[in-house]
């Protein structure tokens, strides 16, 4: 295993690593000691878990230094999100306003028309948007009307010129296959949280389901979206935990959501508290060291962080965000202050690569 102190080397001349004082692991390297573009698979719980709790201002400084080596050209990919069919779920997480065993004042709703969804990917385009992501909120894809129906859906979205990324739940191998003939980018299957802890969010399926599911998608050659939530009552640990799992899959997902809980009343976690703003600062942080060249989503819970926040989060390697005024359920940040925001900083939104080839497993 590589000890966390290791050497690295940068494809920046001149770029070095951030200076910490008082621990070895962090103190300024010599020109020798440049940083590495090797990617690792093989972090521990221990090591994620000490770059997340490092000093911010160091951690924000070395996740910058790890974003510019990999991500120079100042792109944001924006990624609009449409809820295709809303409520009924039968899945009982404990953060949903969709699911059916809780009392919240979302109704259970069919899946939208198919020329519903199309006006809608089509507004997003106009409006900047690069990724069109589909939600139902199922438990599982179950194979029928409805399914060919979100099939079409994925084929004609991408017709538009715009990357597709669908949530659905879990998914066979031939399932999955389907999707990724029919043109997929992406599929969106979050961790929520570390194995340890999922059972306190989550009863009605275990955390080996949604592994099987990532599995199903990469051998289907599809690009994964996976990240999880904070704020749940959730320790440090298991931030580091979901984050080590995460970085463990060969290649690293395409895209990393880091959410924070939205408490929505009727649900089992309606009274949490918010989260520390700071607390996101450092899982962006910690996602971006990891996974160097993956896209880490500021996602869920934006709406709640002041510009300043925000700023900060994409200082520290964020360079991904869910545009537009809904997510699902919940409320989302307005289109033309994200603009403005994205201006302000010098980022420009990322084009669509609708022609990227397919992620290949390790051979490792």
């Amino acid at each position: 295993m590589v000890p966390l102190c290791s050497p690295r080397v940068g494809r920046h001349p001149g770029v070095v690593p951030l200076a910490v004082t008082t621990n070895p692991c962090f103190q300024r390297n010599t020109p020798s000691q440049v940083m590495s573009d090797a990617l690792r698979h093989d972090w521990s719980t221990e090591e994620v878990l000490a770059v997340l709790q490092s000093p911010l201002l160091k951690l924000v400084e070395r996740a910058r230094t790890v974003h510019g080596d990999h991500h120079g050209d100042d792109s944001v990919q924006l990624a609009s999100l449409l809820s295709v069919k809303t409520g009924g779920c039968s899945e009982d997480c404990g953060y949903c306003p969709q699911s059916s065993h809780h009392s919240s004042d979302v109704e259970n709703g069919g899946l939208m028309a198919h020329d519903q969804v199309l006006e809608a990917a089509r507004e997003a385009k106009e409006l900047g948007a690069s990724r069109f992501c589909m939600g139902a909120a199922w438990r599982q894809v179950r194979d029928g009307d409805e399914f060919d129906r979100v099939l079409d859906m994925v084929r004609d979205v991408g017709k538009l010129g715009m990357e597709t990324c669908v949530t659905l739940g879990m998914l066979t191998q031939v399932q999955a296959g389907r999707l990724g003939e029919a043109g997929l980018t992406a599929y969106n299957h979050n961790l929520d949280t570390s194995p340890e802890y999922y059972d306190k969010i989550i009863s009605t399926r275990d955390f080996e389901d949604r592994m099987e599911t990532i599995h199903h998608v990469r051998e289907a050659g599809i690009s994964l979206c996976v990240g999880g939530i904070i704020g749940m009552g959730e320790s440090d640990h298991d931030r580091a935990r979901m984050l080590e799992i995460l970085a463990a899959l060969d290649p690293h997902p395409e895209s990393v959501p880091i959410n924070a809980l939205v408490a929505v009343a009727g649900t089992p976690l309606e009274d949490r508290p918010p989260v520390d703003p700071l607390d996101l600062v450092r899982m962006c942080a910690t996602a971006r060291i990891l996974m160097p060249e993956s896209r880490v989503r500021l996602s869920a819970g934006r709406r709640q962080l002041s510009r300043e926040a925000q700023v900060l989060c994409f200082l520290a390697g964020a360079n991904s965000i869910f545009y537009g005024e809904t997510l699902l359920t919940t409320a989302n940040a307005e289109c033309e202050e994200d603009r403005r925001l994205l201006r302000e900083l010098g980022l420009s939104p990322l084009a669509p690569d609708v022609e990227k080839p397919a992620p290949v497993p390790s051979a490792a």
